[in-house]
């Protein structure tokens, strides 16, 4: 397939069209694909590949030698498919959870009684009015008065040190709780076949065009096309919100989508989709994990298009 961008439909970006040559597919058109279920995904690869053999011809894979881990044919398909990484979100700084501690009603009770009692503590009534009540108890009064901001000052101190208190523990806990999700996820691995051989790889070096060997209790990593399944039955809860547990097969539903559990039976799946990209990477995008990184690669293809466009009006 000859790398000319006049062949190309519009809406691929920069990097799809850049590697359209290396690959019979583009990462939109698996995206797209992986949207489809059941009898509808069954007939889009018949009408477009042919069958699940297609798709790993058009990815340059073999369904049983998988990938040949060759580091240049690895970059080439981060480069056109993404990595398998979702960038998690941005952590809230300190001043955000000191903010979000503050919202607490019964502080915010306390916060406003404390201001009162500021505010009438420091409020003296004319002398007029001293004189016509008499000076009975008038030394009693003035050291009253003169104390009175201690109880204002006492409540906003209080306050003061329940939201830093409750703020730290925030901070530290997410500290905490994503120093464990970074360890969980460079040790979790997975099974695929690279030069005919069965190997474990951290689920972050998965690409697509991989074969995956699936089996009962694996949590899947990307998603991914059926190529040969036993009894394979799927919990898609995670996703669709259905507890009912699917039946894969290539006849009827080969589609296999990350974030599911993996509940009976094995088998074995081309990757067709990682990272942003996935279903798992889609869901996380919109509820805005991945907004940075995604904005990143829109810049990039901004400027690629940009480029692009500069020199073909310099050669006209």
């Amino acid at each position: 397939m000859a790398n000319n961008s006049a062949d190309h439909p519009p809406g691929n970006s920069v990097a799809e069209v850049d590697h359209e040559g290396d690959f019979g597919c583009t990462m939109m058109q698996l995206r797209e694909l992986m949207e489809l279920r059941s009898g509808e995904a069954v007939s889009k690869i018949a009408e477009c590949y042919g069958d699940v053999q297609g798709i790993c011809r058009r990815l340059k894979t073999s369904p049983i030698e998988g990938l040949s881990g060759n580091p240049a044919d690895i970059e080439k398909r981060h480069t056109s498919f993404g990595k398998n990484f979702i960038p998690p979100k941005k952590p809230k700084t300190f001043l955000q959870l000191v903010w979000e501690a503050l919202q607490d009603v019964t502080l915010i009770i306390l916060e406003v009684a404390a201001i009162i009692s500021l505010a009438l503590s420091f409020y003296h009534p004319p002398e007029g009015d001293n004189a016509a009540c008499g000076e009975v108890g008038g030394v009693e009064d003035e050291g009253e008065s003169q104390a009175g901001w201690i109880e204002g000052a006492a409540i906003l101190f209080s306050v003061i040190i329940v939201v830093l208190v409750t703020a730290f523990n925030d901070w530290s806990k997410e500290k905490q709780f994503r120093g464990l999700q970074s360890r969980i996820e460079q040790e979790q691995k997975f099974t695929v076949i690279r030069k005919g051989q069965v190997i474990q790889i951290p689920v972050a070096e998965i690409v697509v065009g991989d074969i995956a060997q699936i089996k009962y209790g694996d949590l899947l990593p990307a998603d991914g096309i059926l190529i040969q399944g036993n009894d394979l039955k799927i919990d898609e809860s995670s996703l669709t919100g259905e507890s009912d547990q699917v039946r894969k097969s290539l006849e009827k539903d080969p589609m296999l989508l990350s974030g599911t559990h993996v509940m009976e039976g094995s088998g074995r799946m081309v990757v067709s989709a990682v990272g942003l990209n996935s279903q798992t990477g889609i869901i996380f995008t919109l509820l805005g994990a991945g907004e940075d990184e995604e904005k990143k690669v829109k810049k990039g293809e901004n400027l690629k298009h940009f480029h692009s466009h500069l020199d073909n009006s310099l050669f006209e």
